[in-house]
């Protein structure tokens, strides 16, 4: 492997403290309720589906079990999406820490959204959408006339 599990992670940690530096950056209410286009989703919505991917890949991966949750059913404030959102992070960082290099090799079908993949590609996918999102969230921002957290800053 290029990477290490531990050199992986920091990646995944760098692009979380980006996006939550997004979420902070939005006022409240545009954060659960601005959406430039009716076809697209509020960003407190893609930052749950962010989070609620995370939660699912990683208990499916550090314990096998393969279930996709809401976790922020009922959350609508920005300090709840935060707190929820740290509470899943830190599952994530325990889990981390006890997973073995070699089970992120493993290649089985995903459960949720699609083809025979590794675990690491499966992540690698999540971090992915998280920057694809992440980039909406950016342009929701200039849309709004707030300058968004400096891209470099991780």
């Amino acid at each position: 492997m290029f990477l290490t599990k531990n050199d992986f992670f920091e990646i995944l940690e760098g692009n979380r403290r980006l996006t939550m530096r997004v979420v902070e950056a939005f006022p409240e209410d545009k954060l659960f309720n601005y959406t430039p286009d009716e076809k697209l989703r509020p960003f407190a919505e893609m930052v749950k589906e962010i989070m609620n991917i995370e939660n699912g890949y990683m208990q499916g991966i550090a314990l096998d079990k393969w279930e996709y949750q809401d976790l922020f059913e009922g959350v609508s404030t920005k300090e709840d999406l935060i707190k929820v959102s740290n509470e899943i992070r830190e599952e994530t960082r325990k889990m981390w820490a006890e997973m073995s290099d070699e089970r992120l090799e493993i290649v089985v079908k995903d459960s949720f959204f699609g083809p025979e993949q590794s675990h690491f590609a499966r992540l690698q996918y999540a971090l992915e959408n998280e920057i694809h999102h992440r980039g909406q969230g950016y342009t929701n921002l200039r849309l709004l006339g707030i300058e968004p957290p400096e891209f470099y800053v991780r």
